[in-house]
């Protein structure tokens, strides 16, 4: 493990300070107790504040890419990330805050990656295919293949949102081999697939705050599983609402 624990010291400025999620981390703070921790809730509860937070406060770009190296225009932190605290290991402060060069740590965030390709592909520490030559999936897993690997904090947002079926099992194992090799993983995602990973600790996160969850009882795979039995159940609702 690298980061054991997060803390926000006082409410953050902004939308994100009225997160029930953000009062739960003032309130209680967060343990981080698996190798790999997955973020769930619906869209707007909080899970990619949190990820950038994280990133912030572990020396990542919150716009996505490695530790040490900046692609932000501004290089300022997210409200959350100016007071969030992270709980490190010893072997965390070694691969996230010693000498830049051997920092291990990236941040996968969908929304951002391919302009962060457009100016680094090619470069030396990342990948050398042109992601503009590939489709949308093939492009992501050439990223995460080449920089989710061994020792060192992955954070992702939504990485499955280029993925079909296949690659998103594909990623589970990839994520099971990273956490296998000394890595750490906090991923925010909508994906029953990626959360399935055995072992994994799962945060959902609501109204009522964050809490700890089980696979089998989280709202998304609920839904999934209702949709997938009986989808006109569901649709009839979003067609006559249309």
């Amino acid at each position: 493990m690298l980061l054991t624990r997060l803390e926000a010291l006082r409410l953050p400025s902004g939308w994100s300070g009225a997160l029930p999620p953000v009062r739960h981390l003032v309130e209680h703070g967060l343990a981080l107790t698996r190798p790999v921790t997955f973020l769930v809730g619906e869209n707007g509860s909080g899970k990619s504040t949190l990820v950038e937070a994280i990133a912030d406060v572990c020396g990542i770009n919150s716009e996505g890419g490695k530790a040490g190296t900046k692609y932000s225009s501004t290089g300022e932190r997210t409200p959350l990330g100016e007071v969030l605290d992270a709980e490190l290991t010893t072997t965390g402060l070694r691969l996230l805050h010693g000498p830049r060069t051997r920092r291990r740590a990236f941040f996968f965030r969908a929304e951002t990656l391919f302009n962060l390709g457009r100016n680094v592909s090619g470069m030396h520490g990342f990948w050398e295919d042109d992601l503009t030559e590939q489709s949308h999936g093939e492009g992501f897993f050439t990223v995460l293949e080449r920089m989710v690997s061994g020792p060192g904090l992955y954070l992702m947002d939504e990485p499955e949102a280029a993925l079909s079926f296949q690659s998103c099992v594909r990623l589970v194992a990839l994520m099971n081999r990273v956490a296998g090799e000394g890595g750490q993983i906090v991923c925010a995602t909508h994906s029953p697939i990626l959360a399935s990973l055995p072992g994994a600790q799962i945060i959902e996160l609501g109204e009522d705050g964050m809490h700890p969850a089980e696979w089998e009882n989280l709202q998304l795979v609920d839904h999934w599983r209702r949709f997938m039995a009986k989808p006109d159940f569901y649709l009839r609702y979003a067609l006559d609402a249309d």
